[in-house]
């Protein structure tokens, strides 16, 4: 069997992980049976300095690459701000010319829109990154809160831990939920997280706050989703009255108490069900008042009851 060539672009301050990453899966995969032959490339041949300040040896030049199978295009720093030199986005493009396939991780999203890759298609990015993406290449549908997107021959991810749930998926869409499987136990990652899965829950979506009554609420319910809380005792813990939290809810987490609760119950559930708990244990553990209460929320918010949820997220198969 022919090896599957996998095409790294490397340049000076690459974020190292969004490289490092992705390799592991392919070549952890490669160990257990597939085929994948790793190449790294930088615009002119020479080793590149990463985001670590290390030094990163490469094998070729990107003129040297006639064909590959898979291109990835790995993000860095100071992409977002536009400081993408001509001689980069040179290689991007002659890359992205030959390769099958085409994948950036986190900010390797602005190297592709720098060359008019992403126009008309559906992509993400770095969640910090995803509005000024949509605002540079308002011809792709940028979505903020996709882990990865593939899109035809086109894949793009989100912050660079989610580079190696899209390498998972790749291994899994080549050879199957078998070795996908295997490659993630072995490297101690999850395979659950699918593609349309948010970068960020409620318990990283939201704010703090800067008032000690506003963060007290937040530990709380975070740290303990299934107790039963109302706006009394959310005040409680806040020590100050009902309607002055609610005014700092709104003003600092952006929600009142009660939708605060309502979500962090929600990702909690989300969570559960992945680890393979049942429907009965997370209505328990996530707080929801019964198994009824927490089906209606899952078919209002994810138009699908919770064990519809488990099944098709415990592969990566169905991804955004």
């Amino acid at each position: 069997m022919a090896a599957h060539t996998v095409v790294f672009l490397v340049f000076d301050e690459v974020k190292q992980l969004d490289i490092g990453g992705p390799a592991e899966v392919f070549a952890e995969a490669t160990r257990w049976g597939a085929s994948y032959e790793l190449i790294y490339v930088s615009p002119d041949g020479r080793p590149a300095r990463t985001s670590i300040g290390a030094r990163f040896e490469v094998h070729a030049s990107v003129s040297d690459i006639v064909r590959a199978d898979t291109v990835i295009v790995p993000g860095g720093d100071a992409l977002p701000d536009g400081a993408i030199s001509g001689a980069l986005r040179e290689a991007t493009r002659k890359l992205v010319k030959v390769g099958g396939r085409v994948v950036s991780i986190c900010t390797g999203a602005f190297l592709l829109a720098s060359i008019g890759a992403l126009d008309g298609r559906r992509v993400t990015t770095h969640w910090a990154h995803t509005a000024l993406l949509a605002r540079l290449c308002p011809l792709a549908e940028v979505l903020p809160d996709a882990l990865f997107v593939h899109d035809g021959a086109l894949h793009t991810s989100a912050g660079v831990s989610s580079g190696i749930d899209l390498a998972l998926s790749l291994i899994e869409n080549d050879h199957g939920s078998d070795l996908a499987r295997e490659v993630a136990q072995q490297l101690v990652v999850y395979m659950q997280r699918p593609g349309s899965q948010s970068q960020f829950s409620a318990l990283l979506d939201v704010s703090r706050g800067t008032q000690e009554s506003v963060r007290r609420v937040v530990d709380a319910v975070v740290t303990h989703p299934d107790a039963p809380y109302d706006m009394v005792d959310l005040a409680r813990i806040a020590g100050v009255s009902t309607r002055h939290l609610a005014r700092l809810f709104l003003a600092e987490v952006g929600m009142t108490p009660v939708k605060f609760v309502e979500q962090v119950r929600m990702e909690t559930a989300k969570a559960l069900l992945l680890r393979g708990e049942s429907v009965a244990a997370t209505t328990m553990r996530s707080g929801f008042q019964n198994s009824e209460t927490m089906r209606r929320a899952f078919v209002s918010r994810l138009g699908m009851p919770p064990s519809v949820y488990q099944q098709r997220f415990m592969t990566t198969a169905r991804s955004a």
